[in-house]
C-alpha cells in the first residue's frame, strides 16, 4: 500500500527514543517492527541483514529473539502492521476527502499514483512485491499476504455496495473489485518495470472507461413497470386461496 513514510531513513528511527526512556518513546517491539517495515520496503526481505535491522532500531540482538525468534516472525509482525495502517493511512484519507463511492475509488488509485511519481517508481506495493519475492515458500507469510489483499479488497467493494443502485443488477461487485485490486497491483508492477507510472495510467483509464460503461448501462436501463393493481372484489368476499376451486 502507498506509504508516505516509506523514504524514512530507518537510521532515524532509533533516535525517537527519548534518554529516559519517556512514554511517547516507540518500545523495542513496535521499534523493531517498523525498521523492519522501511527497509523491507526499500530493500527487499532477503537483501535486508538482521544486523542492519538491529543497528537501524538502536536494539540488540538478545531484544530481536526475545520478540522474534526468526527474522520470518518478525515479517509477520510486519504484515499485521500494514494490516493495521490500511484503513488509517491508505482508504480513511481518502474517504474523508470524497463522498461519491465510485469517485472513491480512484482516490484510493490515484494515491498509488503519486506514490509512484514521489518514487521515481523504484518501490511499489509492499504487499505486492512481498507477495512476489515471498509468497510461494512461506505459507504463513503467504495467509498474511491473502489477508492484507482481502482487507483493500474488502474497502473497494464497501465503496460497489454504496453504489450498487448505479450499477446494473447483474454486476458481481466482490468480481469487480477483485478486478480494482489486479489493476492496481498489476499497473504499479509494470510501472516500476518499465520506470514509468504511464503504464499504471493506462490501466487506471482502461478501468474509468469501464465503470463509465456500467454507470451508463444501469442509467440507460428501463424501470420497472409499475404493478397493475388488483381486480376490485364484490361485497365481502375473501379471494380463494387455491385457485380454481370456487365456493
Amino acid at each position: 500500500m502507498p506509504d508516505r513514510r516509506s523514504r524514512l531513513p530507518a537510521d532515524t528511527l532509533a533516535d525517537r527514543t527519548s534518554d529516559d526512556g519517556a512514554a511517547d518513546a516507540l518500545d523495542t517491539r513496535s521499534r523493531l517492527v517498523e525498521t523492519a517495515r522501511v527497509l523491507f520496503l526499500q530493500q527487499g526481505y532477503g537483501a535486508t541483514g538482521v544486523k542492519q535491522i538491529l543497528a537501524a532500531a538502536g536494539a540488540n540482538s538478545g531484544s530481536l529473539y526475545h520478540y522474534f525468534p526468526t527474522k520470518e516472525d518478525l515479517l509477520l509482525a510486519v504484515l499485521d502492521r500494514y494490516r493495521d495502517l490500511l484503513r488509517p493511512l491508505v482508504i480513511d484519507p481518502v474517504f474523508s476527502r470524497i463522498a461519491d463511492p465510485v469517485e472513491r475509488i480512484f482516490g484510493v488509485l490515484d494515491g498509488y499514483r503519486r506514490m509512484l511519481e514521489i518514487t521515481g517508481c523504484r518501490q511499489g506495493c509492499p504487499i505486492g512485491n512481498l507477495a512476489l519475492e515471498l509468497s510461494d515458500d512461506h505459507p504463513a507469510v503467504r495467509s498474511l499476504i491473502a489477508a492484507n489483499f482481502t482487507g483493500w479488497r474488502t474497502a473497494i467493494l464497501e465503496c460497489l455496495d454504496a453504489a450498487a443502485d448505479r450499477l446494473p443488477d447483474d454486476v458481481d461487485r466482490s468480481a469487480l473489485a477483485s478486478f480494482v485490486l489486479s489493476v492496481m497491483e498489476g499497473g504499479v508492477m509494470q510501472a516500476r518495470a518499465y520506470a514509468s507510472p504511464a503504464p499504471f495510467e493506462e490501466a487506471v483509464s482502461m478501468l474509468r472507461d469501464h465503470f463509465d460503461r456500467l454507470l451508463a448501462a444501469a442509467a440507460a436501463w428501463p424501470a420497472a413497470p409499475p404493478r397493475p393493481e388488483p381486480p376490485a372484489r364484490l361485497g365481502n368476499e375473501s379471494p380463494c386461496p387455491f385457485p380454481g376451486n370456487s365456493r
